[in-house]
């Protein structure tokens, strides 16, 4: 486990999500991500974030089913997000479930204030009318989020959006679907499924 958060109870920091790891995956997508020109680096020591044990742990508490944890890209560029959910786009036929574990909002100082709200609100539209978009107008308003209204304000860093572009590069062709709309701890947040 990688608690790789800071400021929680202390019973956060002992959780735990035994989850057995996916070599054979890890060894297929290697391949997939180098033949598309990312450079891979692997590490199998490293625990489980709180990006993978924190919605799993509540998905499937058993802890059961292999799992295999990606790394966003340094520098967080939007493009190459996309283009690394694409080359993985071979998952879905192989009957792998991606999951981007993120957020619409993600801006740990705004919870709980009135101010965050329509900055929030904002941004959520955006992002739903973005996602819902046919692939290639989707792609291009992903790429340039930053522009969309309340989008620092919402992610004033991007690592907690990027995921979303992990999955909209797999789910490339897919149609977008909205399985949760609803306000937590104060402000929208939507969650999308691709296919």
């Amino acid at each position: 486990m990688l608690y790789d958060y800071s400021g929680f109870p202390k019973e956060s920091y002992s959780l735990q999500w035994p989850a057995p790891g996916a070599p054979e995956l890890a060894q297929s997508v290697r391949k997939k991500l180098e033949a598309a020109g990312f450079t891979v680096n692997e590490d199998a020591r490293r625990g489980f974030d709180h990006g993978t044990f924190v919605p799993l742990k509540l998905a499937v508490p058993a802890a059961n089913i292999p799992i295999l944890q990606l790394s966003l890209i340094s520098g967080l560029d939007p493009k190459q997000h996309l283009e690394m959910g694409r080359a993985l786009a071979y998952l879905r036929d192989e009957g792998v479930f991606c999951v981007g574990s993120g957020s619409s909002y993600h801006n740990m100082r705004g919870f709980g204030r009135s101010s965050s709200r329509g900055p929030a609100e904002d941004f959520d539209s955006w992002m739903v009318r973005a996602v819902a978009e046919p692939p290639d107008a989707r792609e291009e308003l992903l790429i340039r989020w930053t522009e969309a209204p309340g989008a620092r304000e919402s992610h004033p860093r991007e690592e907690h959006l990027m995921p979303l572009h992990v999955v909209a590069g797999i789910g490339h062709d897919a149609r977008a679907s909205f399985p949760f709309r609803g306000d937590v701890l104060g402000v929208p947040m939507s969650a999308v499924a691709f296919g």
